[in-house]
C-alpha cells in the first residue's frame, strides 16, 4: 500500500555499515529518478553514486546531520552509511534546477524502502570539500546528498502538540520522533 511505502520513507540517519549495498542497487534506484518527471523536460540531473568504504569516508566529513539534535555530530563508524547518491545539476543544460531534484530524490528514497533500505536526504554539505575530494568538475553543482543503508533506528511519527512542536528529538531509548503538523493546519481551503 502506498502509504505505508510514505510512512516508512523517514530520514534514517543510523545504519548497519556491515550491509553493503550493491552498485547495482544503486544504479537501479538512479534509473527511478530517471525516469521521474522532469521540468520541460530537460532532464539536468547527473548523479555519482558510491558504495566504497573509500570514496564514503571522502563524503562522510563533508555533511552536517540532524540540526536539531545539538549534541549529536552524526553516525558514529558502524553506524555509517554504507552508500551515497550525490545529485547534482548540470548547469551546461540549465541554471536552476527547481523541483526536479526532490522529485529525484523522492524517486530514489521510495524505491530504497521498498527494498528493505532507507535514507536521508542531506543539504548541508560543505560543497567546495565535497567537489575537491571526489574531483568533480565545476560545471556541476552540488545539489543534494542522499545516504543509503539498512536502518538501524526506529523512527516514530507524531502529531505536533503545538504548531511550534516541528523539532524532532531522540528519547533515551534512542527513538527518533518526528513531530508533524495535523492535516486540518496544511489544508487551507477546501474548495
Amino acid at each position: 500500500m502506498f502509504k505505508n511505502l510514505i510512512k516508512k520513507n523517514r530520514s534514517y540517519r543510523r545504519f548497519d555499515n556491515s550491509f553493503k549495498i550493491p552498485i547495482d542497487t544503486l544504479r537501479e534506484l538512479v534509473g527511478f529518478a530517471k525516469l521521474s518527471p522532469s521540468g520541460a523536460n530537460l532532464q539536468p540531473l547527473k548523479f555519482i553514486i558510491s558504495n566504497s568504504s573509500e570514496t564514503n569516508s571522502e563524503i562522510f566529513p563533508q555533511l552536517a546531520w540532524a540540526g536539531y539534535l545539538k549534541n549529536w555530530n552524526g553516525p558514529v563508524e558502524p553506524e555509517r552509511p554504507s552508500a551515497y547518491i550525490i545529485i547534482l545539476g548540470d548547469k551546461n543544460i540549465k541554471n536552476e534546477f527547481s523541483c526536479d531534484c526532490g522529485i529525484a530524490a523522492q524517486s530514489i528514497l521510495l524505491g530504497a524502502v521498498e527494498k528493505g533500505l532507507g535514507g536521508c536526504m542531506i543539504g548541508s554539505i560543505k560543497k567546495g570539500n565535497l567537489s575537491s575530494a571526489l574531483n568533480i568538475d565545476s560545471k556541476f553543482e552540488i545539489l543534494l546528498v542522499i545516504a543509503l543503508g539498512k536502518p538501524i533506528e526506529k523512527v516514530q511519527i507524531e502529531e505536533t502538540k503545538s504548531p511550534d512542536d516541528i523539532k524532532y528529538w531522540r528519547d533515551e531509548k534512542n527513538i527518533h520522533h518526528v513531530p508533524k503538523r495535523p492535516l486540518n493546519e496544511i489544508i487551507l481551503y477546501e474548495l
